[in-house]
C-alpha cells in the first residue's frame, strides 16, 4: 500500500461572488465559458499546476454544485479537495478557506476562479518565490495604457506607468505569516497583498500572465469563450501540440538612431546619462528584437503588426510591455519561449558590467525563460562604428507549449 505524502501547498480557490457585473443571473464562477464553467477550467489549470490541497470557497447554497466541478477536475486527485462556504466578503471567504487548510501546508496560494485561463506556469513561479524565502510573492503585469490624473472630470496630471504595475492571482504567502496578518487586520482591503503589506511584510512580484485576466464584464466572458473556443479544455489541460509539434526558430532585427534628448533604455534597463534611441515607444531596440524574432519563429507575424504606430496605448512603452504582451500572443497560439540569443552591435553603452542584469530583467520579462546577451563593436565600420545608434540581432527558440 502507497501513501501519498501531504502537500505542503494550498490553493485556496475564491469562487463565492456573486457576479453581480457580469450579469448572469448566477455565482459567477458557475457561469458558463462553454461546456463548463468558470470554476471548472479554473480548477483544471490549478490541479496542472501543484501538487496541492486545493480549497474552494463556494457561494452559499451551491457547495454541492462546486464540489462537483472540484472532483471532476481532480480525477485521481479528488482526495485532495475540500470545499467551504464562502463569506459576505472576499475576505471573509479567504478566511473561510485558511481555515481548512490542513496542518502540514506552509505555503497558500489564494486564487480567484473568476481568472480561470490562469496558464500553470504563473503557479510554477509565484511557488519558486516563495521557496526562494519570500514572505509573500505576487503575479504582475506592466500597465501598457496611458494613465491619468482626473479630479472632478478634469486631467489635472500624468501618472507615471513605469513605476505601475497590475496584479493578479494566484497570489502566495508563507501560511504562518498570512494567518497572523488575518488574525490582526482590522478592515477590508481589495487583495492579500494589501493586507499582508499592512501588517508590515515585503511582498514580492514575479512576471504574470495576459491569460489570467479576471473575467469580471461580459466582454471579459466573450473574450474568454473566444480564447477557449479556439483551444478547449480537453486539449489545453492535456498537450497542445502546434502545427508538426516541432521546435521553431525565428530571427529579429532592430535599429535605431540616437536621439538628442532623454535617457537611455535598452535591455530592459535605464541608463542615466546615456543618449536615448529614437522610436515610437521608449526605443529599446533589444526587447524589440527579440519580440520579431519570436513572432517569426510562431508564425505570428511581426512587431509592426502588433504594437506599430497605428497602436497609440503602446506609444512610449516600455520593452518588457512587449515582451510580455509576446509570450501571451505566443501562450495563446499554443508555443512557449525555449530560450533566445542577443548580439548587441554599439558604441555606447560599455554593456559588459550590466551583462547579467540584462539578462534577468529580459528572463523576468518572459515568464523566465533563459536569455544570453553579447555584444561588439564594429571597428568605427558603419554607423555603428560612428556612434550614430544601436543594431542588435536576436535568435529565438520556441517549443509547443
Amino acid at each position: 500500500m502507497s501513501i501519498t505524502p501531504v502537500p505542503r501547498v494550498a490553493v485556496v480557490v475564491v469562487a463565492a461572488g456573486a457576479g453581480t457585473r457580469l450579469g448572469a443571473g448566477g455565482p459567477k464562477a458557475l457561469v458558463g465559458i462553454d461546456e463548463h464553467s468558470l470554476l471548472r477550467h479554473c480548477l483544471a489549470g490549478v490541479f496542472r499546476a501543484a501538487a496541492a490541497q486545493v480549497v474552494v470557497v463556494a457561494p452559499a447554497g451551491r457547495e454541492g454544485d462546486a464540489l462537483t466541478e472540484a472532483i471532476e477536475a481532480a480525477g485521481e486527485r479528488r482526495d485532495l479537495v475540500t470545499v467551504v462556504t464562502g463569506g459576505g466578503s472576499r475576505q471573509e471567504s479567504v478566511r473561510a478557506g485558511l481555515a481548512a487548510l490542513w496542518g502540514d501546508v506552509r505555503y497558500v496560494l489564494v486564487h480567484d476562479a473568476a481568472r480561470a485561463l490562469t496558464p500553470p506556469d504563473v503557479f510554477a513561479r509565484v511557488i519558486a518565490g516563495l521557496e526562494a524565502g519570500a514572505d509573500g510573492v505576487i503575479p504582475v503585469l506592466p500597465v501598457i495604457d496611458t494613465i491619468k490624473r482626473v479630479e472632478d472630470r478634469a486631467v489635472v496630471g500624468a501618472v507615471d506607468r513605469s513605476e505601475l504595475s497590475a496584479a493578479q492571482t494566484p497570489q502566495g504567502f508563507r501560511r504562518d505569516v498570512l494567518d497572523a496578518a488575518y488574525r490582526a487586520v482590522t478592515r477590508e482591503h481589495t487583495d492579500d497583498a494589501a493586507l499582508m503589506a499592512e501588517a508590515g511584510h515585503d511582498v514580492s512580484a514575479v512576471a504574470g500572465d495576459p491569460l489570467a485576466f479576471k473575467i469580471t464584464t461580459p466582454a471579459d466572458l466573450e473574450r474568454a469563450r473566444h480564447l477557449v473556443a479556439a483551444d478547449p479544455l480537453p486539449v489545453r489541460h492535456a498537450t497542445l501540440t502546434p502545427t508538426g509539434g516541432a521546435p521553431r526558430v525565428g530571427v529579429g532585427t532592430d535599429v535605431h538612431a540616437f536621439a538628442t534628448s532623454g535617457d537611455l533604455r535598452l535591455a530592459g534597463l535605464s541608463w542615466p546619462g546615456e543618449p536615448a534611441l529614437a522610436g515610437h515607444s521608449d526605443g529599446d531596440a533589444v526587447a524589440h528584437a527579440i519580440v520579431d524574432a519570436l513572432l517569426s519563429a510562431a508564425g505570428l507575424g511581426d512587431i509592426g503588426t502588433h504594437f506599430g504606430t497605428g497602436r497609440p496605448e503602446y506609444d512610449g512603452a516600455h520593452g518588457e510591455v512587449f515582451l510580455t504582451r509576446t509570450v501571451g500572443l505566443l501562450g495563446e497560439a499554443g508555443w512557449r519561449v525555449g530560450n533566445v540569443a542577443v548580439q548587441i552591435q554599439a558604441n555606447r553603452p560599455r554593456f559588459s558590467p550590466r551583462r547579467l542584469e540584462a539578462e534577468s530583467a529580459l528572463s523576468a520579462a518572459l515568464g523566465g525563460a533563459p536569455v544570453s546577451v553579447s555584444a561588439t563593436t564594429t571597428d568605427g565600420l558603419g554607423f555603428t562604428g560612428r556612434g550614430e545608434g544601436v543594431a542588435v540581432t536576436a535568435v529565438a527558440l520556441v517549443l509547443p507549449a
